[in-house]
């Protein structure tokens, strides 16, 4: 889910513990056995030492959590280990469910309405709370969660502040003490109490599409960052005492080596050593719970091919034991549901490893009662429950939620984009540039300057976040939305004006009178999670737009400086070719204006602001130069980490290649071998929302749309889909490709069918929200055979579809109960008679 950030106060334990994680002599771990469980158990000897601080082990904290755990019913006990979303729970369920959590998801907000007013959030949040404590039994406080991973981004108003790749640039833990505790002060305003985070990733391999979640591929920054951040967020835990408002509980993630999986996968599977996990992807986790991380989310990812929310050697083992953790587990959103011999309703499993808290958000009231039963019949040990409820209500009372005056600050919402926090941000965003290249002193631009600012992200403060701004995609959202923010343009124009400069803005880059500078931003659409993952590097604008417009205004003698927007390095040999001057951004939040601090200087071009930033991760030599991380025996990138010019700096940067990665190679499959391909994703969707499947068998939300594996020309290399008739959808989606080029040379989309009945007159096909006939297509086909089917890319143009910017290349529908099978969906030159360009049906 998402992070946090801290205050500077970081002991001389965590400091200690660190240095012997990161220090010490590498360990070699007993050798594993061929079995794939043996290989993947932990050996908690290995591991560093930690322990969480007195306050969770005073006798008065431990004889209250003993009373109130002896007067709750085994229902009671069930109901705190279970989490709901807001989006498929209401205050009125709690009478019936006791359940002690509830979350609200990056999709989730006040009667489904994502700018809904911070009043609206409060409203919400007190329901539930008062409906928890009105039912009959002990009265438990419920915990409310949310993923304020860039301030308390969900919710309009707020402070955005950099995502962590571009704080870990900055390398500043007193900066991130005080984001830390700026966005506790915001969600606290809000009456949230809890926060998923700090994330405590190490990206290793920058396909992955969580990467912009990481503070660095170093675990040395991230470890010095995990206390500041956790005692940013709660403050310094004081023995018998509550934690003061204005502070909210924190929950390192995601354990463990989320971001060292196999090719960059998210929820994949981590293919490494031991050793690997304890030195660096472990490295946050000993100073996080020595000051006092009341919660720990264990990721939906694997170690050797079994999944962290069944590894009991890794849970209990090495955790709770060896870490000494005594805080509470939670699992990512139904990431149960992907154990061997589970579902999202039912995983004993996951309890008996070792988690406290299983997050259901959709799946609660069945995880509810099938736990019940289970513990009823000895499956779950009482001690085992007893345990989890144990560490809930430790973590309930240090966190003050049973405190009368815990919400003191809840509805002063004059904290939400408070002058002070803003500038706090700006400050943030000024600290994360990275300057790259700066050829015959582009920069600082002269105030009195007259400056074209151009490009796709100019003027987009949605761009300019990223995912987990509002929605968690970050998209739909546009400029009014930030209420509180300002735009790179916006911030520049302001800059310009106040010394008698001028900037003008025109995203295509048009002009009347000639710059004497351009400022082009471009760069990433927004993206979370999954929906980010990439197969390469190679950044791709739509249609090359921004790269040519960079190239023209170079050629009219206009010299460029080019701001790139990316949650990750990529390769942009090209746009740095095209610019005189180029400062990596990354997703600098809501402070537009903290670039023009740093790129205007005043009227004689003296830096009011110099780059402090360097690159926390490795930037790329070539676009398949991935993973690529200090300390590889062949370390060869493009700038190396720790890079970042400064106005001081000597550095001309000569021409580069650009021998980029072809359509040939580049996104051309995209559902293969019975799995989408990287960066696409397969969503079985209805009605009720959407399911993003991770395995061969899967269903929507609403279970309109059920999936199951199918044997094509390999084992179960297809998908079978059944629509029961209510309306539903299962379709491949990722970030926006450019089709183009492969539809002038005449390219097909292509894939392979099959269905037992005739096709029904309500089914669909189709492309970027567009449907056509599948019947034009697919007339009848009832003898069960596989069908291949070639749609000419330019009958989809033709339609109207924009082929630059393609984030849905294939979905089908039905309104009608009936069954579907396919595979083999793949961009393709024509081979054979294509299909005729079917008729549009919506």
């Amino acid at each position: 889910m998402g992070y946090k950030r801290i205050v500077l106060l970081v002991s001389l334990m965590a400091c200690s513990c660190l240095t012997s994680a990161l220090a010490s002599p590498p360990v070699t771990p007993p050798p594993a056995s061929g079995n794939q469980a043996n290989a993947a158990v932990a050996h908690p000897q290995l591991w560093p030492l930690a322990q969480s601080p007195q306050a969770f082990r005073t006798p008065a904290l431990e004889a209250r959590v003993s009373q109130l755990l002896a007067s709750l019913t085994l229902e009671e006990k069930i109901g705190q280990m279970i989490q709901a979303d807001i989006s498929s729970i209401t205050p009125a369920d709690l009478a019936q469910f006791p359940l002690g959590s509830i979350i609200a998801g990056g999709n989730s907000a006040p009667s489904g309405n994502d700018y809904a007013t911070p009043g609206a959030w409060v409203d919400l949040i007190r329901s539930f709370r008062a409906a928890a404590l009105k039912r009959s039994g002990t009265k438990i406080p419920l915990i409310f969660g949310i993923d304020a991973v860039h301030g308390h981004n969900n919710v309009v108003g707020a402070t955005i502040f950099p995502h962590n790749i571009g704080l870990g640039a900055a390398n500043d833990r007193e900066l991130i003490g005080e984001i830390a505790r700026v966005t506790a002060l915001e969600a606290a305003a809000t009456g949230v109490d809890w926060t998923f985070g700090p994330t405590l990733a190490v990206p290793r391999d920058d396909r992955w599409g969580r990467t912009y979640e990481g503070f660095s591929e170093d675990p040395k920054i991230i470890a010095s960052y995990a206390s500041a951040i956790t005692l940013g967020l709660q403050g310094t835990l004081v023995p018998d005492a509550p934690m003061k408002p204005g502070f909210i509980a924190g929950s390192a993630k995601h354990f463990l080596a989320d971001g060292g999986t196999k090719g960059g996968k998210d929820q994949g599977d981590a293919s490494i050593s031991e050793e690997e996990l304890i030195h660096i992807h472990a490295a946050g986790y000993p100073p996080a719970i020595n000051a006092g991380i009341l919660s720990i989310m264990i990721s939906f990812s694997s170690w050797q091919g079994v999944k962290h929310s069944a590894n009991q050697s890794l849970l209990e083992g090495v955790v709770k034991k060896r870490m000494g953790f005594d805080g509470f587990l939670v699992s990512d959103w139904n990431a149960h549901g992907q154990v061997q011999g589970c579902s999202n309703m039912s995983c004993p499993q996951a309890f008996n490893a070792g988690l406290d808290m299983l997050m259901a958000p959709d799946s609660w009231r069945g995880l509810y009662l099938n736990t019940l039963t289970q513990a009823r019949a000895g499956e779950i040990p009482m001690s085992r429950i007893d345990d989890a409820v144990t560490r809930i209500l430790r973590a309930k009372i240090l966190a003050g939620l049973f405190e009368p005056n815990h919400a003191r600050l809840e509805g002063q919402f004059s904290l939400l984009g408070a002058p002070e926090h803003r500038q706090l941000a700006r400050q943030a965003v000024r600290e994360s540039l990275v300057l790259l290249k700066n050829n015959n002193a582009t920069l600082p631009i002269a105030s009195t300057a007259n400056v074209l600012v151009a490009g796709s992200g100019a003027d987009d403060i949605s761009m300019q976040s990223g995912g987990w701004t509002l929605t968690w995609q970050g998209t739909g959202n546009t400029n009014a939305n930030f209420p509180n923010g300002q735009s790179i343009w916006s911030g520049l124009s302001e800059a310009l004006k106040a010394e008698g400069g001028r900037a003008t803005l025109s995203v295509s880059g048009t002009y009347n009178q000639k710059p004497d500078v351009a400022i082009v931003v471009f760069g990433e659409r927004p993206y979370a999670e999954f929906q980010g993952d990439l197969e390469h590097l190679d950044f791709k604008s739509e249609g090359d737009k921004d790269l040519k417009l960079m190239r023209k205004l170079k050629a009219d003698g206009i010299p460029v400086v080019a701001v790139f927007l990316s949650g990750r390095p990529m390769w942009v040999n090209p746009e740095l070719n095209a610019s005189d001057a180029f400062v990596a951004a990354w997703l600098p939040g809501s402070e537009g204006g903290g670039l023009a601090d740093v790129l205007i200087g005043t009227p004689k071009k003296t830096p009011r602001y110099d780059f402090k930033g360097k690159l926390s991760f490795s930037w790329p030599a070539s676009p398949t130069q991935t993973p690529l991380n200090v300390g590889d025996p062949t370390y060869n990138p493009l700038f190396a980490y720790g890079f970042g010019l400064t106005y001081t700096s000597v550095n001309l940067l000569g021409p580069l290649s650009e021998d980029g990665v072809t359509m040939e190679t580049s996104r051309r499959e995209l559902f293969m071998r019975g799995q989408p391909i990287a960066p696409w994703s397969l969503i079985l969707s209805d009605r009720t929302g959407d399911t993003r499947t991770t395995s061969s068998t899967g269903a929507s939300p609403g279970t309109s749309v059920q999936m199951t594996p199918i044997d094509t020309n390999a084992q179960e290399a297809g998908r079978a889909i059944s629509f029961s008739g209510t309306g539903g959808s299962v379709f491949i989606t990722g970030p926006a490709a450019d089709f183009s080029q492969p539809a002038q040379q005449g390219w097909v989309l292509s894939f392979k069918v099959n269905t037992r009945a005739n096709t029904p007159s309500g089914a669909n096909f189709g492309m970027n929200g567009k449907e056509f006939k599948l019947i034009d297509i697919l007339p009848s086909s009832t003898d069960g055979t596989w069908r291949p089917i070639m749609v000419p890319l330019s009958c989809f143009a033709a339609a109207g579809i924009d082929l630059t910017h393609v984030h849905e290349p294939l979905r089908f529908s039905a309104n009608t109960a009936w069954d579907l099978s396919f595979s083999d969906v793949q961009l393709s030159p024509s081979t054979g008679k294509p299909s005729p360009c079917p008729m549009v049906s919506k």
